[in-house]
């Protein structure tokens, strides 16, 4: 299963935006937890500029892969932290120089059988065609951005349930979606 988790807000044109100066112009606590659970145990495949926006690299209990057309970037290598017969996914950083170079190592990874896009607006453009489902955070707020969620075709994929609105910790109303490739 290949997966693609965002948050988004919109901006005044109504466009789904999904970052700004390569970060995330709200905080939603809860969000940050989700993502952590559905993606922990997995990889998770971004783009190199995620990636150098990430606070805590790699993130842990996940193989982490790295699409560059840099090639190896500093701080980058392929070395496990975990004990050996923990029962803690390893945490792993690979480097591809595409999105198949980069889901095949992720599909050899521990818990390569369900892989996350996470990153960024390009990535995820090239991503839909292959996945198989869609988390989405909607988060209900107006703010200018300079990176966007791509198009979600209602004739591609279907929402799995409506949420209703809550309200994070931060004052900020949300909502997960799930989307399932038809």
């Amino acid at each position: 299963m290949i997966g693609l988790i965002w948050a988004q807000a919109r901006d005044a044109a109504g466009r789904p935006v999904i970052g700004a100066d390569n970060a995330i112009p709200w905080r939603i606590p809860e969000d940050f937890g989700r993502f952590k659970a559905i993606t922990s145990g997995h990889p998770v495949v971004m783009g190199r500029l995620t990636w150098e926006s990430l606070p805590k690299r790699p993130l842990p209990r996940r193989t982490n892969v790295v699409i560059t057309s840099l090639g190896a970037v500093i701080g980058m290598a392929t070395v496990p932290t975990h004990g050996e017969g923990s029962t803690t996914p390893p945490t792993m950083v690979e480097v591809a120089g595409s999105l198949q170079e980069a889901l095949a190592l992720a599909a050899d990874a521990p818990g390569g059988d369900e892989t996350w896009v996470m990153g960024g607006a390009r990535l995820y453009a090239e991503a839909i065609d292959v996945a198989d489902r869609l988390e989405v955070t909607e988060v209900d707020l107006e703010v200018e951005g300079d990176t966007f969620a791509p198009p979600i075709d209602p004739e591609t994929w279907q929402p799995a349930s409506t949420p209703d609105w809550t309200t994070s910790a931060s004052g900020v109303r949300f909502r997960h979606l799930t989307y399932l490739h038809l």
